[in-house]
């Protein structure tokens, strides 16, 4: 299975303006700059399909896209989920009004979407043990529902030691480590999300 088509949907506030919940979302979070964009470009293999910016902090919206994956079953060629790129946190640069709305709409994302199965928390290789990230996971785990996963992929492992990156594996065995500039870990966060959503429907 592979995705062969991704577009972006809309962006919204919270999840009073977001699409129906009709189709399983997946959602990815971490702090600012940590590469969500780069990730979700290189993942869909669609440049450009998530606005990356040099200036942390700028997706300040929740923003929807629609993924098609093909199967190799002929009655039922395709399957579709949702990608949810969503405001990094951690960012300290912005109103304290804004930041409380942005934390709020983004909290009731998490807690309250009923179609939301999967937690894709990105966290800088370089950087795995920062107290906001222990401190998402917490948040995270408190709140995970029966039916939903968490995800942890490593981002931009080629910037780390093969020593380093070799501790790295050992501390979270079941970590996804990821390089968008190599596109390594990509088939592997892809099928550890259609193994979860699509489940023996996976072909």
């Amino acid at each position: 299975m592979k995705i062969v088509d991704a577009t972006f949907l809309q962006s919204a506030q919270s999840i009073a303006d977001s699409p129906d919940p009709n189709v399983a979302e997946v959602a990815f979070l971490g702090r600012s700059n940590v590469g969500k964009s780069s990730l979700l470009n290189t993942l869909t293999n669609r440049k450009g399909l998530a606005k990356s910016s040099s200036t942390p902090g700028k997706t300040q919206l929740i923003n929807y896209f629609n993924i098609k994956f093909k199967t190799s079953n002929e009655e039922m060629p395709y399957l579709f989920a949702r990608f949810v790129d969503l405001p990094g946190f951690g960012y300290a640069k912005v109103s304290k009004g804004l930041k409380k709305d942005w934390n709020r709409n983004l909290t009731n994302y998490l807690e309250q979407r009923p179609c939301l199965q999967i937690f894709v928390h990105l966290i800088d290789s370089r950087h795995p043990s920062l107290d906001i990230d222990k401190n998402v996971d917490e948040f995270l785990s408190s709140i995970k529902r029966g039916d939903q996963i968490i995800i942890h992929a490593f981002t931009k492992t080629d910037k780390l030691k093969q020593n380093d990156l070799a501790k790295l594996k050992i501390e979270y065995p079941n970590g996804i480590f990821i390089s968008n500039l190599k596109k390594k870990g990509m088939d592997s966060l892809q099928n550890a999300i259609t193994e979860h959503l699509f489940g023996n429907q996976v072909f």
